[in-house]
């Protein structure tokens, strides 16, 4: 049985109703006085713990980014296979989504549309750009791949794509009953056989 959010520290009930909130809705569409009364807290206590509601918006995107990179770190550590260390970025995406109950697309690319350059918050987003690109790179640099930063990009694509089609998903539930990442992880795996060290000519 969970903890029941009223037991919880006030920070952290500002953080679950934000992410609730922001997700569900959107940053923009989601004012301060929804959270506070999700979270039951009075302004003076969001103000205690954040510079406001941009403040809060950095927070709820940094726990996610923090989050989704431990999810990551956990499907790593269970991977050997330099194929399924470098699909490992789809099988994330899977577990996250299952432990977080997400229906929507990416957090982080719907805040991309709505939080201006100057925001607090873009540095997480800037994080979570980083991750996976610098770590995509890493996989297959130890893959041995001939190009490294060709099947990086390549995987950021089939990846970028996925989330997209959730996006689109949400919106218009009747799009597909498929899943976006099962299809993106396919036709990476797909793509990248004909790359793998094994795969190439010898002589």
């Amino acid at each position: 049985m969970g903890v029941d959010r009223a037991s919880r520290p006030a920070r952290e009930r500002l953080l679950d109703a934000a992410g609730e909130l922001f997700y569900e809705s959107g940053i923009a569409a989601t004012g301060v006085d929804a959270v506070l009364t999700r979270a039951r807290v009075s302004p003076a206590t969001l103000y205690a713990h954040f510079a406001g509601k941009d403040g809060l918006v950095a927070a709820y995107l940094e726990r996610r980014f923090r989050h989704w990179r431990e999810v990551w770190d956990e499907v790593l550590a269970e991977r050997t296979d330099p194929l399924d260390r470098l699909l490992s970025v789809f099988d994330a995406v899977v577990r996250y989504r299952e432990v977080e109950g997400n229906r929507r697309g990416c957090a982080f690319l719907a805040a991309a549309t709505e939080l201006p350059p100057d925001h607090p918050g873009q540095q997480w987003l800037a994080a979570d750009s980083d991750l996976l690109a610098e770590r995509l790179r890493q996989l297959a640099d130890e893959a041995g791949v001939e190009d490294p930063a060709e099947v990086a990009d390549g995987l950021l694509s089939f990846y970028d794509g996925a989330l997209a089609r959730m996006a689109r998903q949400a919106v218009s539930p009747g799009l597909d009953n498929g899943s976006p990442v099962d299809r993106a992880r396919q036709m990476a795996a797909e793509w990248l056989a004909g790359r793998m060290p094994q795969a190439r000519p010898t002589g």
